[in-house]
Order: structure tokens, then C-alpha cells, then sequence
């Protein structure tokens, strides 16, 4: 039986390094027992769209200009375009003010939380910034740098790894300024459903929170596309006050390096939070911009992408089910397997590396430990399915027969 998730807890110690330091700590002086294969990042190795060198020429002049803040007409209009598309929003997007070009989600997600509490204004000398357990390490460096109190949520399969919005109580609502959340999860790849989005929506704007939804892995997902919260904010009136959704070209198009995302939702959060982007961060380079265009008008590299993607599920699924039962899930590229039957996850990692060669993420890396000392990751290891399917099937048969080898 699975255990319901406990109460949020407050002033934990968030990790010092990222997972990838721990790691290659972890690790250090221990040999590979087969030639290494490595299965922890989370970097696109897929084709890249075969316009982007097309566009990028034909803007080079655009190099030479300090591009606006809020991005261009262009920019904006695709956006907006893409959005409505893909999530029948019926034109409610504000274009000239519901959109924002960011350097990569992370730098939207970086400095949202700053933006939440000085526009918010809520008197608090150490304002909470709510986020899931495990985290996107940047939800984390969010809530230091905007000098606020993270309060973690542990999100557990028996919640589809999701925040138990029934663990908050009305004094830690009342001192939130910004509540992250992952819909598909990071690293589990479960979806938050209407309903989910639609209580936290009315949870944010009765207790005056801004809401950091991060779909970046909205377009890597298995047969139905996952709903967001722009979606289900419509049909509760209100347009998307409270609501920034982040998103980006890394996952979708396999354009990490091009550092092109947005922030999409409430105008009037946005409009001032160009102002404070106008004087703390770097513009989108207008190529890049040119870029984006023409990707969000584009779906069929992202079919195609979603569609190799799939293909290295249906071996995982293959491979690792006779063994773990179903791994698929609902969306993402990364396999997040409870290997406590072999140890931990940090144990196993370790194992995997000296009997096969094979290098993977321990869970509780990308957790932080409660103040009781459990860790929601512990359980687990990530396993990142971006590499090419005849390299993943060799991972994964390694992996399956170590399994076998040592249950």
C-alpha cells in the first residue's frame, strides 16, 4: 500500500550542487565494469528542425541589434498563435502584453519568484516559495535568490507525483508568493489534469500567489497531449491572472543550445515583469526569435520527435516490465524506477556503474531530504531515454539483466 504524502515541511536544507556534481562525486575513482554508457542528462540528441540554419541565415543581420525586451511582433504573434492552437484558447492570449521571450524556461523560472514578491507586495520578510519534491534545481535557486523560505511538497506515485495541494493550510497560502509546479512531472513524466490545475488556480488567486506552471515536456508525450493550465484556467473566468506557464524550444525542437523560451499568462504580471527583465536580463537575440517563429509554426519535426521517443518506450517497456512491471509514463523521456528491491537508489547507481558500465541518476539527487530524513527519491533512479534507440536498448538490456542477475 502506498503511503500518503506528509505534510509540507519547512526550512530543509536545499542541496549545495547540482545532481551531476553529486554524481561524478559518487562515482569518482570507481571503474566502469563494461564500456560506459551514459544515461543521466536530459540534453535532446535528436535532429534539430532542418530550417533553423535556413532561418538563422537569413536573420544574421539581426546580430548586430539590441533586440526589445518583450521580444518581437513576430515572436509574440507565434506564441500566441501556437498557444491557442494547442489548447483551443480562443484568442484570449494577450499578444501585446501575455507574452514574454526568455533566455530558456530557466531564466523565466530563475527570476519569477523575485517578480512575485515585489509585485505582490505581501509584507513578508522571508516570503514561502512552494515547490514539488523531487525539483528542478532552479524551482530552488528561485526561492534563494528572491530571499524566500522553500517549502517543499513531496510528490509521491500515490498522488501521480504531483504536490499535495491537501497538505497546505491557510497560514503557509497566506505567506506563498510563488508556487512551481511541474505538469508533465520532472523526472516522473505524470500530468496534472483540469482539475488539479483548476483547485490551484483558485488557491492562488483567494490566498494571492503567483503560479509558475513549467510544461516544458509538453510535447514529448505518449498518445494524449497532456492539458495546461492556460486551458483550464478559461473556463473559470478571471483570463489567466495568477498564471505564468513556461515553455521552450529545448525539449519540443531539440534546440537546447538555442537558450529560446517564453513566459506566457497573466498581462499584468508580464507587463511588469518586462519592466524588471529590461534592467536584469539579456535580450532574446532576434535569430533566435526568427527561429522560434517558424518552430511554433511547425509540428511535424515534433511529431517525428515524439515519435523516437515513443519508440525507445515501447523497448523500455519491453525490456524492463517482465522485470518492474509497466515503467511507460504518461509523457517526458526519462524512465523513474523504484529499484528498492536491489537498495537504493544511490546503492544502485553505484552497482550499475561497477557491474555494467551503465551510469544513471540516483532519485534522491534530485530531492532534497525532509527534516525527518526521508527523501521521496531514494527509491528510485532516473534513467534519461534520450539517447539513440540502438545505444538505449543496449542500457536497458544491461540493465534488465542485472536485475536478474542480483534480485
Amino acid at each position: 500500500m502506498i503511503a500518503s504524502p506528509k505534510p509540507y515541511q519547512r526550512g530543509v536544507s536545499l542541496p549545495s550542487s547540482n545532481p551531476f556534481q553529486r554524481l561524478a562525486e559518487l562515482l569518482e575513482g570507481e571503474a566502469a565494469g563494461q564500456d560506459p554508457i551514459i544515461m543521466t542528462i536530459g540534453e535532446p540528441q535528436h535532429a534539430i528542425p532542418p530550417f533553423t540554419a535556413e532561418v538563422l541565415m537569413e536573420n544574421m543581420a539581426g546580430f548586430r541589434r539590441y533586440p526589445p525586451i518583450n521580444g518581437s511582433p513576430e515572436f509574440r504573434q507565434a506564441i500566441a498563435a501556437w498557444l491557442d492552437r494547442r489548447y483551443s484558447l480562443g484568442g484570449a492570449i494577450d499578444e501585446e502584453h501575455g507574452v514574454l521571450p526568455l533566455n530558456g524556461s530557466r531564466e523565466g523560472l530563475s527570476f519569477g519568484a523575485i517578480a512575485a514578491r515585489d509585485q505582490l507586495d505581501k509584507g513578508l520578510d522571508h516570503p514561502a516559495v512552494v515547490l514539488p519534491n523531487p525539483f528542478y534545481q532552479t524551482y530552488a535557486a528561485a526561492a534563494h535568490v528572491a530571499d524566500g523560505e522553500a517549502v517543499l511538497l513531496d510528490a509521491v506515485a500515490g498522488n501521480n507525483f504531483l504536490p499535495d495541494l491537501d497538505s497546505l493550510d491557510e497560514d503557509l497560502l497566506e505567506r506563498t508568493v510563488a508556487f512551481y509546479v511541474a505538469s508533465p512531472t520532472n523526472p516522473e513524466g505524470y500530468v496534472a489534469d483540469i482539475a488539479y490545475w483548476q483547485r490551484l488556480i483558485g488557491m492562488a488567486r483567494k490566498h494571492r500567489f503567483m503560479i509558475f506552471a513549467d510544461e516544458c515536456y509538453s510535447e514529448i508525450y505518449r498518445d494524449t497531449p497532456p492539458p495546461g493550465i492556460l486551458e483550464a484556467a478559461l473556463p473559470l473566468g478571471g483570463g489567466f491572472a495568477n498564471i505564468v506557464v513556461l515553455n521552450s524550444l529545448s525539449k519540443r525542437s531539440n534546440l537546447a543550445g538555442l537558450r529560446c523560451g517564453f513566459a506566457a499568462g497573466d498581462p499584468d504580471f508580464l507587463k511588469k515583469w518586462a519592466k524588471f527583465r529590461g534592467l536584469a536580463a539579456p535580450q532574446v537575440p532576434l535569430p533566435a526569435q526568427a527561429v522560434a517563429v517558424r518552430a511554433y509554426q511547425d509540428e511535424a519535426h515534433v511529431i517525428e520527435n515524439r515519435r523516437l521517443y515513443n519508440e525507445k518506450f515501447a523497448a523500455a517497456e519491453r525490456i524492463l516490465s517482465p522485470i518492474l512491471g509497466p515503467v511507460t509514463p504518461e509523457a517526458g523521456f526519462f524512465l523513474w524506477l523504484d529499484v528498492s528491491r536491489w537498495g537504493d537508489g544511490v546503492s544502485v547507481t553505484k552497482s550499475l556503474w561497477r557491474d555494467t558500465g551503465l551510469k544513471v541518476l540516483p532519485g534522491s539527487f534530485l530531492a532534497s531530504d525532509q527534516s525527518d530524513g526521508s527523501n521521496p527519491g531514494r527509491n528510485y533512479i532516473r534513467i534519461s531515454l534520450a539517447a539513440p534507440l540502438d545505444q538505449a536498448v543496449v542500457a536497458l538490456t544491461r540493465l534488465a539483466n542485472w536485475m536478474g542477475e542480483t534480485k
